[in-house]
């Protein structure tokens, strides 16, 4: 319409203006959209949580592998120690981000959907208590001054209306002047014409200018009503606005990691680690460990006599398998040296083959049982098998110290099956059937 109802504006009123009839409903529509904002708040939190477990568990894979890898691997030392600590850093992180999903899960989340469960009552046919209650209040507030606009609207179409049919009237009798034709009655039923429009207009005007005041007269009191309609929509909107930015200040504090004390342990205790990586050190203990530092049992005379004593205390490690391509030599370390010898500080040639952990000062005795320098099996052992088996008895009882080593008694027969090897050990078959090795010095060949 183009009535100003407030003189301190001046202007025309914008049709799109809250007070015209039914714009109420943008304001009413708000409830709605109160209620879905609600919704979409807590999908948005949903989401946010997946995306923290999804860290969480792709930082505790990552740690896992990449720990099994160092490990294994050749790094060794102080900075195997630190390199690790990244690993432990991503696993600790991962809990608290796990901490942050549930805190986003079951408390804000459940903090909303209660909140929204408890500010809007759905109705049985449908829609919401609280928009029903606007509306209404809205209707009916503006109901008396709607019905009075809409009289005004009709004085005004009947005035513009009365006002056409007087200028028509006009124009018909100035046109009649100027035709010679027209009779003198004619005129004069024009110009009585243009008399009736003339009182047709002064009466459609006041009546226009009636419905104008009482419409004004009505106006103050429908701003009042539908203002106290409105401020309780803003009082029902300002308490959603309030909570949603309590939630979100929550939802702050449980992502900002920054001012977790456990977090800023974590990198701390990282740095420490780092820091504490000392080449010096590492340098030191693989010069003792696989350098020049090593004890050495150098080769001595030793006489070609065998006691059963001596045999006996021969370990596992020190016979020739079949299986193995290998003859371990013994370390034997001193107190330093074997001090430094940790689980954390293992170095690349134990990590990559398979060496017992507890090495016996006895192996050492073979000067022959290394690796070449490009790791191969040493070339003193010969894959030899006689290819003839040769029956044997028992000079002395012996008890198998190894799970494949052989028991039998004094007089017992059996079938040698490998030759003796630089141990003193052959490979043989015992009549039940069992296969392992013996001392060689133990039997002697049936004649």
């Amino acid at each position: 319409m183009s009535v100003t109802y407030d003189d301190s504006v001046g202007v025309e009123v914008s049709s799109d203006s809250f007070w015209e009839v039914g714009n109420y409903k943008r304001t009413v529509k708000r409830i709605e959209d109160g209620y879905r904002l609600c919704g979409d708040l807590m999908n948005c939190l949903h989401e946010r949580a997946r995306i923290e477990k999804a860290y969480a568990q792709q930082l505790t894979e990552w740690a896992r592998r990449w720990r099994q890898l160092v490990e294994k691997g050749p790094q060794y030392g102080t900075v195997e120690k630190a390199w690790t600590a990244v690993m432990s850093e991503a696993e600790r992180v991962s809990e608290l981000h796990l901490e942050v999903k549930s805190a986003l899960m079951n408390e804000d989340f459940e903090k909303i959907k209660n909140w929204q469960k408890d500010a809007f009552h759905k109705q049985m046919m449908g829609g919401f208590k609280e928009t029903k209650e606007a509306e209404d209040g809205f209707r009916k507030a503006q109901k008396p001054w709607a019905k009075k606009l809409k009289e005004v609207e009709a004085a005004k179409k009947a005035h513009h209306t009365a006002c056409k049919e007087e200028k028509l009237a006009i124009s018909r009798e100035a046109n009649s002047k100027a035709d010679p034709s027209l009779n003198p009655e004619q005129l004069k039923k024009l110009q009585d014409k243009i008399e009736k429009c003339k009182q047709d207009v002064l009466k459609s005007r006041e009546k226009y200018e009636k419905a104008l005041k009482e419409l004004d007269q009505t106006t103050p009191q429908y701003m009042e009503n539908m203002e106290q309609v409105f401020e309780q929509c803003q009082q029902f909107e300002e308490k959603r606005l309030r909570f949603f930015r309590e939630v979100l200040l929550e939802v702050q504090k449980h992502l900002d990691l920054s001012n977790v004390t456990a977090y800023k342990t974590i990198y701390r205790e990282l740095e420490q680690s780092i820091k504490a990586a000392d080449a010096v050190e590492d340098l030191r203990w693989f010069r003792a460990n696989h350098g020049p530092g090593m004890a050495m049992n150098w080769p001595q005379f030793e006489d070609e006599e065998w006691s059963a004593d001596l045999n006996r205390t021969l370990s596992r490690r020190e016979k020739k398998k079949a299986t193995d391509g290998v003859t371990l030599t013994g370390i034997n370390q001193t107190g330093d040296q074997s001090g430094q010898n940790k689980h954390g500080s293992v170095s690349s040639y134990e990590k990559t083959q398979n060496y017992p952990t507890d090495w016996s000062d006895d192996e050492s005795n073979n000067p022959f049982s290394s690796t070449d320098a490009n790791g191969d099996s040493n070339p003193f052992d010969e894959d030899t098998t006689s290819g003839t088996e040769v029956r044997v008895r028992a000079l002395y009882d012996y008890e198998g110290q190894e799970h494949d080593e052989l028991s039998f008694k004094a007089g017992d027969e059996l079938t040698k099956i490998e030759d003796e090897d630089e141990q003193g050990w052959c490979k043989g078959r015992l009549d039940s059937g069992q296969v392992g090795l013996y001392p060689a010095n133990y039997v002697e060949a049936i004649q």
